[in-house]
């Protein structure tokens, strides 16, 4: 008789069998959008129709039309770049190392955690983009051959490191997001009913036959994307560092950007993971796959992320004050008490006290509270990288060129653009391929389920009894 173990609690709830993950995952698939998507949808349209036109004469206009001035020339554009790519770090997180480690909590969140990391890293793009002023001009950024002679880019500068790092990014996620969804691309082909669904599905899940040769070539090939996945985590926000950290403006000369910035993408990333499946299994009625020991897991990586970015806090305070360099100093000194007071306590009131709250169990498997603190942690996140950057070049070394900055009505309508194109692409995405990879939690249901059903792929199995001996499996959560 195969049993659960009771230290943990299951992580699929329900009974379920194989035939009900499929039928609960392909529900929204399958059925017409309801009346809550298309308002969403309607609502993630109309946000992007507006940022769309603040681009479109950002563009037209130049950059004039930023709050930027002759001191302050980042501002907006890249903490919002910054913001967007630390977003996207949990979805390589969950997706590549907690596979390698063999975590089976990851299974029902790892599919709309990977679409959050591809949608994140193309907003940040974006942002990329808007700060060249002439898009068109974007490919001077790739060591590519050019009529002008030996015009080649510059390889020492941390910028042309961000392409390579943010293109890298993209391209390896895609590829993994996509080699997952084959199997559940292949089980909505066979199902489908009309001959359009059945070709576009048929022709992404690239001739899927379910066999064991099959299996194995998919299992192997996400081992080695894994693999390759896994170093990006902590290389892609490295390089995004870098382009602060390789400067000699204080407040950015320092080497504990890295680290600092990877522990803080994981920690944006963890909590829009929240905020985005909390929603989603309330819509798509997939409480019995997204549970609580999900949601408090997670809420245990936000914990000691927030830890771990308030440690580092500190000891940003503690080098400038021990270096003896009075510009360091005056750097963070002023990024505490200087104009930019409130955004620099905003950014620790969010980051490093709320977070702390999830030591209490009751509060950490609080569906509600976890979704309030999952939105305040990226608005934290957000004012970290607007401290970093704004406060660090408002006051430089003459103070006859002290300047502050004001976003202007283009700035924010550039933000929202973001907003606009990310919501618009997860809302496609959930309509149209499955929200949870139904190969993989079919794959765990033997050891995860709270009730294991009567038959499984039609071997009788007998329900776990309440008065059973406990049997620990070694393969089991």
């Amino acid at each position: 008789m195969h049993v659960t173990s009771p230290v943990r609690e299951p992580l699929i709830q329900g009974g379920k069998t194989y035939a009900d993950v499929t039928e609960d995952i392909c529900r929204q698939v399958e059925g017409a959008p309801t009346k809550e998507w298309k308002i969403a949808f309607g609502i993630s349209l109309i946000v992007l129709a507006y940022g769309s036109c603040c681009l479109a004469w950002t563009w037209w206009e130049g950059l004039g039309v930023w709050g930027l001035n002759k001191t302050v020339g980042w501002a907006w554009d890249i903490t919002n770049f910054v913001w967007w790519v630390g977003i996207g770090h949990a979805g390589t997180l969950i997706s590549a190392i907690l596979l390698l480690f063999r975590q089976k909590w990851r299974t029902s969140i790892n599919r709309a955690a990977e679409a959050m990391t591809i949608f994140a890293v193309i907003c940040a793009a974006s942002f990329i983009l808007m700060h060249m002023g002439r898009p068109w001009m974007a490919y001077w950024a790739l060591p590519l051959p050019n009529v002008f002679g030996s015009l080649w880019v510059n390889f020492n500068s941390p910028l042309v490191w961000d392409v390579f790092a943010i293109s890298t990014y993209f391209s390896v996620s895609l590829v993994f997001w996509y080699i997952g969804l084959i199997p559940d691309l292949a089980t909505i082909r066979d199902r489908a009913t009309s001959k359009i669904s059945r070709f576009m599905y048929g022709t992404f899940a690239m001739g899927w036959d379910g066999s064991a040769k099959t299996w194995s070539r998919y299992e192997y090939i996400s081992l080695i994307l894994a693999g390759l996945s896994t170093p990006l985590v902590l290389s892609v926000h490295t390089i995004v560092s870098m382009d602060f950290a390789t400067s000699v403006i204080p407040g950015w000369h320092t080497t504990i950007f890295p680290p600092y910035f990877v522990a803080g993408a994981i920690f944006s990333g963890f909590a829009m993971v929240q905020n985005l499946m909390l929603i989603t299994r309330v819509v798509y009625r997939l409480e019995d796959y997204i549970t609580l020991e999900h949601i408090e897991t997670m809420n245990k990586v936000i914990t000691l992320t927030g830890s771990v970015v308030g440690v580092a806090y500190i000891t940003e305070f503690f080098i400038a004050w021990y270096s003896g360099v009075e510009y360091e100093y005056y750097a963070f000194f002023n990024r505490m008490t200087g104009p930019y007071w409130w955004a620099y306590w905003a950014m620790m009131t969010c980051n490093v006290i709320s977070p702390q709250l999830f030591w209490s169990r009751k509060l950490r498997r609080s569906i509600t509270f976890t979704f309030f603190i999952s939105v305040v942690v990226n608005i934290g996140m957000w004012f970290e990288r607007f401290v970093i950057i704004v406060t660090s070049l408002h006051r430089d070394y003459i103070p006859s060129s002290w300047a502050m900055f004001s976003p202007t009505r283009y700035d924010i309508g550039d933000y929202i653009f973001s907003f606009g194109l990310f919501f618009t692409l997860f809302l496609l995405f959930s309509k149209y391929l499955p929200v949870v990879n139904m190969a993989e939690v079919k794959a765990v249901i033997r050891s995860t389920s709270a009730n294991l059903p009567k038959n499984i792929a039609g071997v009788a199995k007998v329900r776990q009894q309440g008065t059973a001996e406990p049997a620990f499996n070694k393969d089991s959560e």
